[in-house]
């Protein structure tokens, strides 16, 4: 059977790989991001590189956005120059960026208005994950849509979870990058209170990673640290966004995440420090240098 065009606006550390793996199966591909120079290997490799969403959506049958957060998502989708401008009736649109629920309705509803299908679906995994095609996907939106792109995902994903009605994707992925985001600032000043007091590093980490604090996320985190690499497979401003965001959505709901609190202001003081493009490992390392 013929695959489905695609298009995916965004190509920044998810949406690269997420193009190279749709690529590499075999999809015809039309890609766009703000800086078009991004988009140079994947046009040697046979992708049409888009002027505009609206261009790149003009040219697909399924659109998936990945961008930074809820202002550039509104970017990419409005507008006269934005996707939804470009797509046809019966086209499915997956927005796979982290970003909050009352915008993901909007953008539902305006799908809606263009007689588009639309999907919530963003991802958990980093960098390597998105090239390997190992992100897992959590979904909101109807089955029957999910079951039409679920062949174009599968090439991204190592799993794709239907959550339920609209909304439900974005807001589990709000939840986990919430509970991720306190472990690393939690991390962070354990590593430093730890520092300080004359232990052995080596040893004392030995004992929190193998032990039960030692959470796939804190082995990957304190081995960053340890190596002192920080090139970003998650951006640590990203990180500090999705905290923010689900503080905002707990609000709004009547609860408050203390524990939230607490996070984004180590966050905060870390991209204080100059830690913002790095990746959200670093969070410990800005804590070594108060």
């Amino acid at each position: 059977m013929t695959k489905p065009r695609v298009a995916v606006l965004g190509l920044g550390i998810m949406g690269q790989g997420m193009a190279g793996r749709l690529l590499s199966a075999g999809f015809p591909l039309a890609v766009y991001n703000r800086k078009p120079e991004k988009a140079e290997h994947l046009q040697s490799a046979g992708a049409f590189v888009a002027r505009t969403p609206r261009e790149a959506a003009a040219r697909a049958e399924v659109v998936i956005s990945m961008v930074a957060d809820d202002v550039a998502s509104r970017a990419v989708w409005l507008g006269p120059d934005g996707a939804l401008a470009g797509a046809a009736p019966g086209t499915v649109l997956v927005e796979s960026s982290t970003l909050t629920t009352g915008w993901v309705h909007e953008l539902a509803a305006a799908a809606c208005q263009h007689e588009c299908e639309f999907l919530d679906a963003p991802v958990t995994g980093t960098k390597p994950h998105a090239a390997a095609g190992e992100l897992l996907f959590l979904v909101g939106g109807a089955a029957s849509t999910l079951a039409a792109v679920k062949p174009v995902l599968s090439v991204m994903s190592r799993d794709i979870i239907h959550l339920g009605p609209t909304g439900a994707g974005a807001m589990l992925k709000l939840i986990n990058n919430f509970m991720c985001g306190v472990q690393a600032a939690s991390l962070a000043e354990a590593m430093s209170l730890l520092e300080v007091s004359g232990l052995d590093r080596e040893k004392a980490l030995a004992v929190l990673t193998n032990g039960a604090p030692g959470s796939p996320l804190v082995k990957i985190l304190s081995a960053r640290a340890t190596a002192g690499d920080f090139t970003p497979n998650f951006m640590l401003s990203a990180m500090a966004k999705d905290i923010n965001y689900a503080l905002e959505e707990g609000e709004r709901r009547g609860i408050t995440l203390e524990t939230g609190i607490s996070a984004r202001k180590v966050f905060q003081q870390a991209i204080a420090a100059g830690y913002a493009d790095k990746d959200f490992s670093a969070v410990i390392e800005s804590r070594r240098k108060r």
